[in-house]
């Protein structure tokens, strides 16, 4: 039986990005051996998406080699307000029609969303 997921984040700056998860974030973690942390996430959901122009990039063979990460919150502003006084950078602020969404800058550069849906959550589901 499945009884969880493992996500892993590329980073060319993993060391940095992990401070960021553990300091800023304030994510808990175990070591796995020589500082290579394991995260612990909030609960989780997955939507499989069609492949089309926003998609990540594809193999030759046109599939998926690649995933997004949003991060989710109750409330964007307020939680932008808390990261913003921590240093974190964020883009512009868009509304969509499933929430409301921002990236944040990690520190090796690369980006993370962040957002507030607007969706029905699958979060409870167990």
């Amino acid at each position: 039986m499945i009884n969880g997921a493992h996500f892993l984040l590329y980073s060319s700056d993993p060391d940095a990005d992990r401070a960021f998860l553990r300091d800023v974030l304030g994510f808990g973690s175990v070591d796995a051996g020589r500082g290579w942390l394991i995260f612990a996430l909030p609960p989780a959901e997955m939507a499989v998406h069609p492949i089309d122009d926003g998609a990540p990039s594809q193999n030759a063979a046109g599939q998926v080699v690649g995933a997004s990460l949003y991060l989710m919150c109750d409330d964007l502003g307020s939680t932008m307000r808390s990261l913003e006084s921590k240093n974190v950078l964020f883009s512009e602020v868009n509304e969509e029609r499933w929430g409301i969404v921002t990236t944040c800058r990690l520190p090796s550069g690369g980006e993370i969303g962040l957002y507030q849906p607007t969706h029905p959550t699958a979060l409870e589901i167990r």
